[in-house]
C-alpha cells in the first residue's frame, strides 16, 4: 500500500503550494469550507462542524501519490485555500472568498495540472462546476479546459438542486497552449 504522498512544496510568484497540515491548517480551512459564501458552488453544504473538517483534511492527508495530488495553497503566509486532486482525475478547488478576483486560483493550477500530465500521469482532467459559477467557468476556459457535457439536478444543497457543467483537459490540449 503506498504511503501518503510527501512534503511536496511549489513555488510560484505569489503562492506557496504544499502537502496539508491539518492542525495547522485547521482553523484556516475551517475558515473557508463553514462559510457559505465560499461553498455557494461546492458539491457539498458548508461544513457545520469542526470535526467535519478535521475529517476532511486529515481525508486529504491520507491522498496517496498513486490516488491523487491535492494542495494547501497559501498567499502572504496564510492558508487560503486548497487546489489539486484529491483522486485522480478530477480537479477540484476553493479559496476564501477575500482572496477572489485576484487571480490566484488560475496561478495555482497552472503547475498542478502540469505536474499531474507529466509526474502524475494523467491522460485527461475532468471537473465540474456549477453553471452560475462564471468566475471559475472562466478560470477554467483560460486555462485551456473545454466543456464536455452539462446535466441538469445533479446535486441537492440545502433543498435546492444545482446543475453541473463538466469541463475536460487533455495532455495534448495543455501541451498546445503552453506550447
Amino acid at each position: 500500500m503506498s504511503s501518503p504522498a510527501g512534503d511536496m512544496m511549489i513555488r510560484t510568484d505569489r503562492l506557496v503550494l504544499r502537502r496539508v497540515r491539518p492542525e495547522e491548517d485547521f482553523a484556516a480551512i475551517y475558515a473557508v469550507l463553514s462559510d457559505p459564501e465560499a461553498m455557494a458552488y461546492w458539491e457539498t453544504p458548508p461544513h457545520a462542524s469542526e470535526e467535519e473538517t478535521r475529517n476532511w483534511l486529515a481525508a486529504m492527508a491520507q491522498t496517496t501519490d498513486e490516488e491523487g495530488d491535492d494542495f494547501i495553497f497559501e498567499y502572504q503566509g496564510r492558508a487560503i485555500g486548497k487546489a489539486g486532486f484529491y483522486r485522480y482525475p478530477t480537479l477540484g478547488y476553493i479559496i476564501a472568498p477575500e482572496f477572489w478576483g485576484r487571480g490566484l486560483v488560475q496561478e495555482a493550477l497552472v503547475p498542478i495540472i502540469t505536474r499531474a500530465l507529466t509526474v502524475g500521469g494523467v491522460a485527461r482532467i475532468a471537473t465540474e462546476v456549477d453553471p452560475r459559477n462564471t468566475a471559475s467557468i472562466r478560470i477554467l476556459e483560460k486555462l485551456g479546459f473545454t466543456e464536455t457535457h452539462r446535466a441538469e439536478k445533479t446535486a441537492q444543497i440545502a433543498g435546492v438542486w444545482c446543475d453541473s457543467i463538466y469541463f475536460a483537459l487533455t495532455a495534448e490540449g495543455w501541451a498546445a497552449r503552453t506550447a
